[in-house]
């Protein structure tokens, strides 16, 4: 193995860049899908489940910030976890997190198919779903500052697509709509749990914090600014989704933002926002596929994977074989995968990993930490709590989310075992 294979990730990446990477994980497919999901459980009070869920997030990510600026390392929550509280712990947490975003992001593929295809019925969406999976792969290959390069064009386009509709639908908004207006019911609750996983990508940052230029401040401040952004975007369109259809309405759509404009009459916009879904769709799995990279490169420079997948481009700078491994297992499952189980397997493993990053948080000296030890003890108690809703919400994802946790969990004690015998011979 070259030297170039072996050496680290550089930093290449500014705070904007940085930030970027979060938003465009969080604001995603999920924007103009679960807003009508939230709508059909909140109706009019969805915007409280907006808020809900982004305080619930905001102890996390303070957590993620305070990790971030201590552990400045590729891997994140798995790194975090193998240091403060196991390398076992921190090695389901960082299978949790490669499981849950590679079903994820098969499943983003085949949302962007989806869309191109009902606009352009000519290919089959799963050949689609795949190929898309690739064309990013090849970006993530070719080196991070194309990706990003890339991503900050996507983000910037759906911010500029979101603002469109709002500005656009708020002139069209019937105040009738809003009434009878209900503050707090069991559907606020539950539509804050859908939104939960919608802001569920804030810390995607983290995972790549060797290639962000003053990681100790800039991955921190890039966390906590995409979940603000991202909630300011998320209220403002469910007020005027709401003010623009009734709920029942939303809730019954694929494409509720899309159906919301249309109340306007204009053709033009509902194009717009279904190009809007396009490109979320796409900056999704861009960040995912980077992403999945990253935790499986990390994971791999600790002898918990295969260590070839720990290798460095010498030209690009990229962990390639990890790149290729990932992209290529994407674009496999977009092809095959039955997407009934992706959302409840992603759902159980994110509640999974974030619980453990704010036990990790709450391990730190208090000299490295920024703020109280209140902080991850209710970070992790709302997770545990969110992850036991869950259960009353799908039983499956708990089936399928211990079924995945069984899997990595014997493949670590297998793999232990196994070079304990080969020290030992």
């Amino acid at each position: 193995m070259s030297e170039d294979e072996t050496k680290g990730l550089g930093p290449t990446l500014g705070l904007f860049d940085a930030t970027a990477i979060s938003v465009g994980a969080i604001i995603g497919a999920g924007i103009f899908v679960v807003t009508g999901i939230v709508a059909g459980l909140a109706g009019l009070a969805s915007v409280l489940s907006m808020i809900l869920a982004a305080v619930i997030s905001l102890f996390t990510a303070i957590s993620f910030a305070d990790l971030t600026a201590i552990f400045p390392e590729e891997g994140s929550v798995y790194e975090f976890a193998h240091q403060l509280l196991s390398p076992f712990v921190g090695f389901v947490t960082g299978w949790m997190w490669i499981l849950s975003n590679t079903f994820a992001g098969a499943a983003v593929a085949l949302g962007f198919a989806h869309y191109l295809v009902a606009l352009f019925p000519i290919i089959p969406a799963n050949w689609v779903a795949s190929c898309i999976c690739l064309v990013f792969t090849a970006l993530n290959y070719f080196g991070i500052r194309h990706s990003a390069r890339v991503n900050n064009v996507l983000v910037v386009a759906k911010l500029l697509i979101l603002g469109f509709f709002i500005a656009f639908g708020f002139t069209h908004i019937n105040l009738a709509n809003f009434t009878p207006f209900v503050f707090l019911d069991s559907g606020v609750m539950y539509g804050a749990y859908f939104i939960f996983f919608a802001y569920g990508g804030f810390a995607r940052v983290a995972v790549v914090a060797e290639e962000v230029k003053d990681a100790k401040r800039n991955v921190p401040r890039a966390i906590l600014l995409s979940l603000a952004m991202s909630t300011v975007v998320y209220v403002f369109v469910a007020v005027v989704a709401v003010g623009l259809i009734s709920p029942v309405q939303l809730a019954g759509s694929g494409s509720p933002l899309a159906l919301a404009i249309s109340t306007t009459g204009s053709a033009l916009a509902v194009y717009i926002v279904s190009l809007g879904a396009l490109i979320a769709t796409a900056s999704v799995l861009l960040t995912t596929i980077l992403g999945v990279s990253r935790m499986t490169y990390a994971m791999a420079k600790e002898h918990d994977l295969p260590t070839a997948l720990s290798r460095i481009h010498p030209k690009h700078n990229t962990p390639h074989y990890a790149v290729l491994v990932v992209g290529a297992l994407a674009a496999l499952l977009a092809l095959f995968v039955d997407l009934s189980g992706v959302v409840t397997i992603s759902t159980f493993a994110l509640l999974f990993y974030y619980a453990l990053a704010n036990i990790a948080a709450f391990r730190l000296p208090d000299q490295s930490r920024s703020h109280s030890r209140l902080v991850p003890v209710v970070g992790a108690a709302s997770c545990l709590a969110l992850l036991v809703f869950a259960l009353f919400v799908s039983l499956q994802s708990w089936l399928l989310g211990v079924i995945g946790l069984g899997v990595g969990a014997c493949y670590y004690l297998g793999k232990t075992l196994l070079d304990r015998r080969k020290q030992t011979h």
